[in-house]
């Protein structure tokens, strides 16, 4: 890698270390001296979700993960994160499709409705279709109001555009205001450009609290990032970053399975050829995020990242830097992040 190229990409991690610090970043609980407790124990650390200023556990649990397993496997993963510290949990009307929902409906909402942050998400382009979502997904779940309202997927710069001409925007702001939903954001992880325009479009009146897309150590060096082409934008404005895909729907891995089905086999795996599941986390939660989300399908996969999340200590940039170096030509291929493109 030429010495133009390296420094760039070291002046561009110097620049969002300056919104990291903004966040206050946890730092270890001996140090701290303290740690922050609700009435089920001691939670993860915290970051702030943006202008918020509401502060969200540094892991959350996805939503997509708790609607293809077992019953009793989602259970288990629900009451482990609990049990955990992690407060924070995605979900959407989709999955499953609604089983996700369904799920924190029965083992999430009826008691720990009061010390969590819920979020679920719409795929629609239709607004009239957005409102009966909303209104399912809260009977679903269980809840009279959301923490976080999203437009979920968000696919191409054309697709922005067809879902703010059918009013979609009118019908979040509706639920916000109604008292229904508590903060509104967008998703997508295909294309980092339709995020850069639904910001465009929203420019004058900037909606939008918060933003969730695939951060890794991968997409960096892809000519599509979110990391390069969607954080600083979504910083300036001062939104909650949800990162997503932080080990590429499982793609970091030699072989990934969806229950018993084998769904992926790779002969360039990221974990553990390259780098470490520490070392993929890590990565991200040295960036200004306010939260990892992470799919974990059993009880085994979220514990682990419990840990990691109570350890963690921000890497210093050179570390950075190697791991980037570690995955760059993997980058070129493109095809652990499957699910991008232009």
């Amino acid at each position: 890698m030429d010495f133009q190229h390296q420094e760039s990409r070291r002046e561009f991690l110097k620049y969002l270390s300056g919104f990291t610090v903004g966040m206050m970043l946890p730092i270890p609980v001996a140090a701290r001296g303290s740690v922050q407790k609700d009435r089920l124990g001691e939670i993860l650390p915290t970051r702030k979700l943006g202008r918020t200023n509401v502060e969200v556990t540094m892991l959350g649990v996805g939503g997509y993960h708790i609607g293809w397993p077992t019953e009793k496997e989602a259970q288990e993963v629900i009451e482990t994160a609990l049990e955990g510290g992690v407060r924070f949990f995605d979900t959407a009307e989709s999955y499953g499709p609604h089983t996700s929902e369904i799920r924190y409906g029965k083992y999430l909402t009826p008691q720990y409705r009061d010390i969590i942050f819920l979020m679920t998400k719409t795929y629609t382009q239709s607004a009239a279709v957005a409102r009966k979502h909303l209104e399912a997904s809260l009977k679903r779940l269980k809840t009279d109001y959301l923490d976080l309202w999203q437009v979920h997927s968000l696919q191409s710069p054309e697709d922005v555009d067809t879902r703010i001409n059918n009013g979609f925007l009118e019908v979040m702001m509706e639920a916000k205001s109604s008292g229904k939903v508590k903060y509104i954001g967008f998703t997508g992880h295909a294309a980092p450009y339709a995020h850069v325009r639904m910001m465009e479009r929203t420019t004058d009146d900037p909606i939008f609290e918060t933003v969730q897309m695939p951060v890794n150590v991968l997409d960096f060096s892809y000519k599509y990032s979110f990391i390069q082409q969607v954080l600083p934008v979504a910083l300036k404005r001062n939104m909650g970053v949800l990162a997503m895909k932080t080990l590429a729907d499982g793609r970091f891995f030699p072989v990934k399975k969806h229950g018993n089905r084998q769904v992926w086999t790779s002969d360039d795996a990221v974990i553990p050829d390259r780098i470490s599941i520490r070392d993929a986390l890590y990565f991200t939660w040295s960036l200004p995020v306010s939260v990892l989300i992470t799919g974990a399908e059993n009880a085994g996969f979220i514990r682990e990242k419990i840990q990691l999340a109570r350890d963690f200590t921000k890497l210093p940039e050179k570390e950075r830097l190697r791991l980037l170096d570690k995955v760059a030509d993997l980058a070129e291929k493109g095809t652990v992040e499957y699910y991008k493109r232009g």
